[in-house]
């Protein structure tokens, strides 16, 4: 992830200022780590913490260098190959420092040729010229065919737009330990600037990116990053103590933890997954949070045995299903490139299955929530309207009432009388990561 606020074009404001000195080895360094990162076999954040542990040599501010100029080709990369810059790692790397990451082309004379500082100053001047609609959201054509069958226009510009920026760091306090406003008061007596979310009583949003692993709030598990989006998806489900809640796809366990945390360590929460690996990254983060609720269990599969002994007896179940990921664009924009129609396909298979899985766990009367980061109807509302129509026990309850009634008062994204019963978050409505949220009760 990089740090400091984007510029117009999705680069880096930080980058702007700083503007560090471009020696020539330091640009071989940046366009080979860019080259890895372009071949998209994992993500970027991976293969980019591969890199610097490979070449140590490399310090601080030439890794912001490096990390900055990297993400600002994957989020702007249809715009720069659109002006000239091509598939090479080597142009879209030059092109990104010049037209997105404050570099003037004299700064650029000593690893750029001759021909390539004719070009770069080029893009001066095509900064003036309107961009067709996909360079302009910088997203491939499938995603923009997908996402204007739902946005007019300049709704899915502001939306594509509001992707190609920085996420802000969000924390999530634990209500279990602390109160907002004391954490927010620890935060200021350290010179940290943070404020609280908009819409989670819970949420917390910090300027910049303070150390804050290394921090006694953290530490002493007072504060867990956690997107406010994703602080919502929880209290949308309404937990209550001594209640027996389960998260089906619990993954390093953040949404476990908030909801364990709403629960004053009163009751069980199940943390199902399939990734020990997963789980392992959990374990830490319970031992800091001091809650005593959680409990990891790896399963095989939604088809596990070991779920049938909870069948029909799960208070509240929560299913962040694996998804596109494309509502966080601001953290992954690589994914934007990794995925394809095909993969969206196959995993709208897997997010059916899931959600028909865990809605066995639900007890009469019982409550669920289907959630994804993804934009895309067909890993949301598809998946809900279809399991609605083959489970008739369950009903779609409508989602921001049920916010509301907790104090929370979420703007509706979208309007649309015939699906008000779904939650959306948006980046360029909410400030929010994408996401999407379904509320079902199982029928007493």
């Amino acid at each position: 992830m990089t740090p400091g606020a984007p510029t117009r074009d999705g680069g880096s404001a930080a980058a702007a200022r700083r503007t560090p000195r471009l020696t020539t080895p330091l640009f071989a360094r940046l366009e080979a780590a860019l080259a890895k990162v372009l071949e998209l076999d994992r993500p970027a954040d991976r293969l980019l913490s591969s890199y610097f542990r490979a070449h140590p040599g490399l310090g601080q501010g030439d890794r912001a260098l490096v990390a900055e100029t990297v993400y600002a080709v994957l989020r702007r990369r249809r715009l720069l190959e659109h002006r000239g810059a091509g598939a090479e790692p080597r142009r879209l790397a030059l092109a990104a420092l010049a037209h997105l990451g404050g570099y003037s082309v004299r700064a650029l004379e000593g690893v750029a040729t001759a021909a390539e500082l004719r070009w770069l100053e080029t893009l001066k001047g095509a900064e003036r010229v309107s961009l067709p609609l996909a360079v302009a959201c910088d997203l491939p054509d499938w995603i923009v065919e997908r996402l204007r069958a739902w946005y007019p226009e300049d709704e899915l510009l502001a939306l594509a737009r509001a992707l190609q920026r920085t996420a802000p760091l969000d924390l999530r306090v634990n209500a279990a330990r602390a109160g907002r406003d004391a954490v927010l008061a620890a935060l200021h007596a350290d010179a940290i600037a943070a404020s609280p979310t908009p819409y989670s009583p819970f949420g917390i949003r910090v300027a910049g990116r303070p150390p804050l692993h290394r921090h006694r709030l953290f530490l002493d598990g007072m504060i867990e990053v956690q997107d406010e989006a994703s602080q919502l998806v929880c209290l949308l489900l309404g937990v209550r103590r001594g209640e027996m809640v389960a998260d089906f796809c619990a993954g390093a366990g953040g949404k476990s933890l908030a909801l364990a945390a709403a629960m004053r360590s009163t009751g069980r929460v199940y943390a199902f997954d399939v990734s020990e690996r997963r789980l392992a990254e959990l374990q830490p983060r319970l031992a800091r949070s001091g809650l005593s609720n959680v409990h990891p269990q790896r399963i095989a599969s939604e088809r596990d045995p070991r779920l049938q002994r909870l069948a029909g007896k799960i208070d509240r179940v929560l299913i962040d299903a694996p998804c596109s990921g494309l509502g966080t664009l601001r953290r992954n924009p690589d994914l934007k490139w990794r995925q394809r129609p095909e993969s969206v396909a196959e995993m709208t298979r897997k997010q059916f299955a899931i959600l028909a899985a865990a809605a066995a766990l639900a007890r009469p009367g019982g409550r669920l929530v289907y959630a994804t980061c993804s934009l895309l109807a067909e890993e949301n509302e598809a998946i809900v309207d279809a399991f609605l129509a083959a489970h008739p026990a369950f009903r779609a309850a409508p989602a921001r009432a049920a916010l509301a009634a907790q104090g929370i008062d979420v703007p509706a994204a979208r309007e649309n009388a015939e699906r008000g019963e779904y939650l959306w978050l948006l980046p360029h409505v909410h400030g929010t990561d994408g996401f999407f949220a379904a509320l079902l009760e199982r029928a007493a």
